[in-house]
């Protein structure tokens, strides 16, 4: 067996400046001989249990890559061959799992692959490519598949979709494809996402796939969705939830009003819009649209007719409380979790698969998933209106 681990000239290296871990640290004498020891409790273990005639029989060796550097590893063995080492598996050179957590973990904060293997190198003295890290991000794909048809809770009072698109190789070239991410607020107040779908184009057709998930997967009602304009999915959701009311992002709406209007003319204009969205009530919003109308409709007619076709989906929330309008009327909320997706892949021109894009936009999840712990403002309130105005919808799920 090795020699005993010296910590005075441990502490004699550490005050020379030498590093603790990596390669050639000052720990990895003592990782050594910790690792031999238990190494040989197993065997010593292994032969109290063995009915067979069967002893030690010396020692192999081998080198072992780990966080604390490099060693040459002293491995017991036994004279039948019988002998099958758990801590340190044999043919096994590097400690594997601990690499692979560090690479997700990397993986997770948006690393570049180059910049992965460089620490990879740096930590643990080891040489990967692309393609090893590729294979060992692709240990996500079952544990997303899992997430992807996991269970839903029954209710959920709002759900927000909305849309952000990347480059994916499909078919020897680059497409645009749009990820839809369906966020939820469930009956604790606190949010989660519910699903990401990948998709070409949208319209009703692929909106009822989405909803049809949504509900195969347990979710039976929801109050209010609020969406960004999406096409087909009013007359969608009203064939799998027909309770539910439709709320059309009013910030994106107005985003898309000045798209149209010059700008010489956005400051007066946005002046007039904000009675509009700001009303006290619907009566007093469509006197103001009028208003609006009447001084900018020959001038801006087609922002005019956006407003006027899309008023009955844009109108919703002014039927309620402060509390519950500035849960609905844009989706804002959603926009932050493409905040953290873009975080992520901002390092990412394109993606070679759909596999690639879903890998990182779910670590995009379990980063934003951990602030989500508690419900947002004025949770106990809101519930309390909403079980006032959707009478009877939420009986079965409240206790009370």
């Amino acid at each position: 067996m090795s020699e005993e681990f010296d910590f005075n000239k441990a502490l004699d290296a550490l005050r020379s400046g030498q590093n603790l871990t990596g390669k050639d640290g000052i720990l990895t004498p003592l990782i050594k001989q910790l690792t031999e020891a238990a190494l040989q409790a197993e065997l010593e273990a292994h032969l109290e249990e063995e009915i067979a005639d069967n002893r030690k029989n010396g020692y192999g060796k081998k080198t072992i890559k780990s966080p604390s550097g490099s060693f040459e590893l002293e491995t017991p063995r036994d004279r039948s061959g019988s002998f099958e080492p758990q801590l340190i598996k044999k043919h096994q050179t590097h400690l594997t799992d601990e690499i692979e957590r560090k690479i997700i973990s990397m993986f997770g904060l948006g690393m570049s692959y180059q910049d992965m293997a460089s620490h990879v190198a740096e930590m643990y003295g080891l040489n990967v490519s692309h393609a090893t890290i590729s294979a060992v991000t692709d240990k996500l794909l079952p544990e997303i598949k899992e997430w992807k048809e996991r269970p839903l809770a029954s209710h959920y009072p709002f759900i927000w979709l909305d849309a952000i698109h990347y480059k994916v190789k499909a078919d020897g070239r680059y497409e645009s494809k749009a990820v839809y991410t369906v966020l939820g607020l469930n009956l604790e107040g606190k949010k989660e996402i519910l699903g990401l779908y990948l998709s070409e184009t949208e319209g009703a057709k692929f909106w009822l796939s989405v909803l049809t998930d949504l509900n195969n997967r347990g979710l039976k009602d929801i109050l209010i969705a609020s969406v960004d304009g999406l096409k087909g999915f009013p007359e969608a959701i009203n064939s799998i939830y027909p309770e539910t009311e439709v709320q059309l992002c009013v910030i994106h709406q107005i985003r898309n009003s000045l798209k149209y209007v010059a700008s010489k003319n956005q400051k007066a204009f946005m002046a007039d819009l904000k009675p509009v969205y700001k009303a006290v009530n619907k009566e007093a919003a469509e006197a103001a649209l009028d208003a609006l109308e009447a001084r900018w409709g020959d001038l801006y007619p087609i922002v005019i007719n956006s407003w006027r076709n899309k008023w009955e989906n844009l109108s919703v929330y002014f039927k309620y409380p402060e509390d519950i309008r500035r849960v609905i009327y844009t989706t804002n909320a959603i926009e932050a979790v493409h905040r953290q997706f873009r975080k992520l892949t901002k390092t990412k021109g394109a993606f070679p698969n759909e596999n690639s894009l879903m890998k990182l936009l779910y670590m995009g999840i379990q980063n934003a998933s951990k602030k989500w712990t508690m419900p947002i403002h004025n949770w106990n309130l809101t519930l309390s209106q909403l079980s006032i105005y959707f009478e009877g919808r939420l009986d079965s799920v409240l206790d009370i």
